[in-house]
């Protein structure tokens, strides 16, 4: 099944979608001829991303929404659902966080990375299968991190978050297999990526974060969220950095912890000093539009090698098939 068998017509929302990875979603779906509802709270960012949604053919709704607040996703879901009668597809992209060692965080600041990252997650997740069951059909996407598998330095709340996600798609999955339910849920697995995060991300450090390790472009995430949403895929993992974290993680875990002792604090570190009373995004919207990139597009690729083979595995497992039969037939005609 192609992309536009799969996805035209469709009903997409999209989670903290003005701007990085959801905004960057919110493009790459809009291409198939689909009505996306945008969720976030920024709303300069959010009017772009319909301009861009409905610029490419496709249809936008604007919903603005704290995922923090179950009451404003409900309230959003419902908005949905009255204007174009179904949710096909849930996408829970919206994130905060905090750069800071542990002990320096405040009981709200965690809490407030917690409650959306994690608990956003689990309130679409709820919002969405309310709608979907009746119908037993649809697909819930929660957006993960390489960070779900290894918790780094200075951002404590953010990694216990998704973690937490991790475990909750793990059980809601097997809920769903219990059931026997036609409604889908999975998970992307995501790198290091170029977005405006770093820049509006509330930060105590002395100099401005970024990306830890290998940074990739939000486009090389949308695509692999608009594929999953495309084929019934259980997870998806995008970039080697990803790949080798989690490989790590489950056979080196204790030298995970030392690597990232070493080198996690100066690996999330640019060169340049922070700037005193920036305006950050944990309570509020810093609301401009700053789009789906960051500062970093001199150093982030476009496209992942492992991403590609792992879409394409059966495929690539075929044809390595055909070239070993090939040459054991070879092989006895000799």
């Amino acid at each position: 099944m192609n992309y536009h068998e799969a996805l035209n017509n469709k009903v997409i929302v999209i989670t903290g979608a003005s701007g990085g990875v959801g905004r960057a979603a919110a493009r790459a779906f809009a291409r198939y001829n689909t009505k996306i509802a945008l969720l976030a709270r920024g709303a300069e960012g959010l009017e772009s991303a319909r301009g861009e949604v409905e610029a490419s053919g496709s249809e936008a709704l604007v919903i603005l929404t704290d995922v923090a607040d179950p009451v404003q996703v409900e309230r959003a879901a419902k908005l949905v659902e009255d204007k174009w009668g179904k949710i096909d597809v849930w996408v829970n992209n919206a994130m905060l966080s905090v750069f800071s060692p542990f002990m320096e965080m405040t009981p709200e600041e965690f809490k407030r990375v917690t409650e959306t990252t994690y608990l956003g997650a689990a309130y679409g997740t709820m919002a969405a299968l309310k709608r979907m069951k009746p119908r037993n059909e649809g697909t819930i996407i929660l957006v993960g991190s390489a960070l779900a598998f290894r918790g780094i330095p200075l951002q404590s709340a953010y990694c216990g978050a998704k973690h937490a996600v991790k475990g909750f798609f793990e059980s809601v999955s097997s809920e769903l297999l219990h059931e026997r339910s036609g409604v889908h849920i999975c998970m992307v697995h995501l790198p290091a990526l170029n977005t405006p995060h770093f820049d509006w991300v509330k930060s105590k450090l002395d100099r401005k974060p970024k990306p830890v390790g290998k940074i990739y472009q939000p486009e090389v995430a949308a695509e692999a969220i608009v594929f999953i949403a495309a084929h019934r895929r259980r997870s998806l993992v995008v970039g080697s950095t990803t790949a080798m974290t989690i490989a790590g993680s489950r056979l080196f875990p204790k030298l995970g912890d030392i690597i990232s002792a070493r080198y996690g604090y100066e690996g999330q570190l640019s060169p340049e000093p922070e700037t005193p009373g920036k305006p950050d995004n944990l309570w509020e919207p810093v609301n401009e539009d700053r789009g789906a990139h960051g500062r970093f597009d001199d150093q982030a690729v476009n496209t992942s090698i492992q991403y590609r083979i792992s879409i394409n595995r059966k495929k690539l497992l075929w044809a390595a098939s055909v070239v070993l039969l090939g040459a054991a037939i070879v092989k006895l005609m000799r």
